[in-house]
């Protein structure tokens, strides 16, 4: 990356806290800011204090800190954001806050400054949607609004919308990003995320609790290719005023997924399938097949995703016997 000084919102989340690991990797000065309501310090205490490194507690509500950040950092990477289908159900109100209102602050100060920026976005975005895999210019299809578990979907779609207006009214450097599911070491299930479960409930032969009847399918990327993807995605000016897919394009359905981490963690774990109501509530709604194209992403960057399910699930394994091992 051609500028050095980089500021990542939410950087002290799962997938910012190894951006910013890659980024000073690669001899770039970062600005680490979380106010630690779904971040974790753990996830960036091994980089607090490193030379090159700032982090900051704080939210993103701070205009007149989000202002002078953005003032000094030639790149922002906004992670920053709600996270996990539970806290979405639970927490409505926050999320659409968390969302809508912290892009809308980053975007007005890069705009004001002429500041490079990615936006991360999501696959949530494409809804319902059953056009088999996702691209970029689909139609999307999300549920009543009366649906809580879609707030998140709109939402992210605002963030895109407002991102893209940037672009088209003044070229404001920006690019969106869908992230599909990401998973990697420091990832937890606290949030309903499924690969850290399973390895966890595997590693104390614990049941390998299923929602719904098993048949939904994902892809799983690993959280460094990821990392290379977004940095990737920052170097290429091509990339600006886009929307850019970024996942593993390999699906498995949740069963198979399970019965995948059981063969690799070991152990005598059975599966359990529980009810979708029994867990997020009535009317609860959910994707069969979530499957990226990453078409965009090769033919604009030239990356490619290096790393495959066996090796994911493989590093969450290693990270949780080297926590419980600590």
């Amino acid at each position: 990356m051609k500028h050095r000084k980089v500021l990542i919102t939410g950087g002290a989340g799962f997938v910012g806290s190894h951006l910013a690991e890659h980024l000073m990797e690669n001899g770039r000065q970062i600005t680490i800011l979380d106010d630690l309501s779904t971040g974790c310090y753990d996830n960036v205490a091994h980089l607090e204090g490193r030379d090159g490194v700032s982090l900051l507690i704080d939210t993103m509500f701070n205009e007149p800190l989000i202002e002078d950040l953005i003032r000094s950092h030639d790149v922002i990477f906004h992670l920053a954001s709600a996270v996990g289908v539970k806290l979405i159900i639970d927490e409505p109100v926050k999320t659409i806050r968390t969302i809508v209102g912290g892009t809308e602050i980053v975007l007005r100060y890069c705009s004001r400054f002429r500041k490079r920026v990615l936006i991360t976005s999501t696959s949530e975005v494409y809804g319902k949607g059953t056009a088999i895999p996702f691209r970029e210019d689909d139609d999307v299809v999300t549920g009543a609004t009366s649906k809580h578990r879609w707030a998140y979907a709109c939402s992210k779609a605002l963030d895109e919308f407002l991102a893209l207006a940037h672009w088209r009214e003044t070229r404001l450097p920006v690019a969106v990003v869908r992230m599909f599911n990401t998973v990697g070491p420091r990832q937890t299930g606290k949030y309903g995320m499924v690969v850290p479960r399973f390895v966890q409930a595997a590693m104390h032969n614990q049941p390998l609790t299923i929602y719904g009847d098993g048949r939904q399918s994902r892809c799983f990327g690993h959280v460094a290719d990821v990392a290379e993807a977004l940095v990737a995605i920052m170097e290429t000016s091509e990339c600006y005023g886009q929307v850019i897919n970024v996942g593993n394009d390999q699906e498995i359905s949740i069963t198979d997924l399970a019965k995948r981490v059981i063969s690799i963690v070991g152990g005598h774990s059975k599966l359990a399938y529980v009810p979708y109501d029994q867990v997020y509530g009535d009317g609860f709604e959910d994707m069969l097949r979530r499957v990226p194209c990453i078409d965009r992403l090769q033919k604009l960057t030239g990356y490619k995703m290096q790393r495959d399910l066996d090796t994911v699930i493989q590093d969450v394994h290693r990270y949780f016997v080297g926590r419980e091992s600590d």
